[in-house]
């Protein structure tokens, strides 16, 4: 199916367009300033799988959520933006599809959308932090997580999601990444993260923040930096985690800043009968496009 607005690159090659829609987009990018995309990826998944069904839990529950954001003052309703639909991946090894995602947020990127990436398991941010990076140099990474991420490599995968930000870190040319409120990790990760200051409690992380204003900024979320008790649907829940409030205050916070690129992953919508994991899911997304199209 081709896309009206899609013409500097072929959409029918690149995404699915046939399945579900996050609430109030549109499939034509024209106009619009952010482009919402899927990856169904779950294949370096190394405790609980099911991330691959994220990204369609996320859009089929959107529809319940109220476009208006009182924390923001901000109406989806006022704002343009598309989901371009679901990047087509062959299932297998990740570097295909880390590739992929980099190609695909470099053709967003080139339309003049910031790309807004739903999945999927963490393994998948290197290659859209590798597209965004490229377009600026000077990139902030911000990274919610529960895990640390920096292993070389992990059960024979160098690209597995227990490795993503040391993948990331592989491709950001400044360097520059902020890892809020990590709780897991080796030894050796949390060895590093001391000693290269990465590492930022909670009560710190609006003022160092501050500090980087004017700064472009890219946000990865991994669902897990939440506690299991809002977010039980993730494939490996950590306890001592956070709640809405606490992600409040990064929102309020962001407000001051260019917010290029995010994503949001390691949903498992099936682990979470409830479906409140897939809700407070939506309700991030939506809360990062209010960010990104202002």
């Amino acid at each position: 199916m081709k896309t009206n607005g899609l013409d500097t690159f072929a959409a029918e090659e690149l995404f699915d367009q046939d399945g579900g829609i996050f609430m109030g987009a549109r499939r034509d990018p024209s106009g619009c300033q952010v482009g919402v995309f899927g990856v169904p990826y779950d294949g370096t998944t190394s405790f609980r799988p099911g991330t691959r069904f994220g990204p369609a839990a996320i859009r089929e529950v959107s529809p319940g959520l109220e476009t208006y954001c009182p924390q923001l003052d901000r109406d989806l309703d006022t704002l343009d933006y598309s989901d371009l639909g679901t990047l087509n991946i062959a299932f297998g090894a990740p570097e295909p599809v880390v590739e992929a995602v980099k190609r695909a947020t470099s053709e967003i990127l080139a339309l003049g959308l910031k790309p807004l990436m739903l999945g999927g398991e963490h393994s998948i941010s290197s290659g859209a932090v590798a597209a965004v990076a490229k377009d600026h140099p000077d990139l902030v990474l911000v990274q919610l997580d529960a895990h640390a991420d920096l292993r070389q490599s992990w059960l024979g995968a160098s690209h597995s999601h227990a490795c993503a930000m040391r993948r990331c870190l592989d491709v950001l040319p400044s360097g520059d990444l902020l890892q809020i409120a990590i709780r897991s990790g080796t030894a050796e990760e949390f060895s590093e993260l001391h000693r290269s200051g990465r590492l930022i409690p909670l009560h710190q992380m609006s003022q160092k923040l501050s500090d980087l204003r004017g700064r472009p900024i890219y946000l990865t979320v991994d669902l897990d930096w939440f506690d299991p008790a809002v977010m039980p649907g993730t494939g490996t829940p950590e306890p001592g985690g956070f709640t809405w409030a606490d992600f409040a205050v990064l929102i309020n916070e962001l407000q001051h800043h260019h917010l290029v690129g995010a994503d949001v992953v390691e949903l498992a919508p099936q682990l979470d009968p409830s479906g409140i994991s897939s809700v407070l899911a939506a309700k991030v997304t939506r809360s990062l496009l209010l960010l990104m199209a202002q």
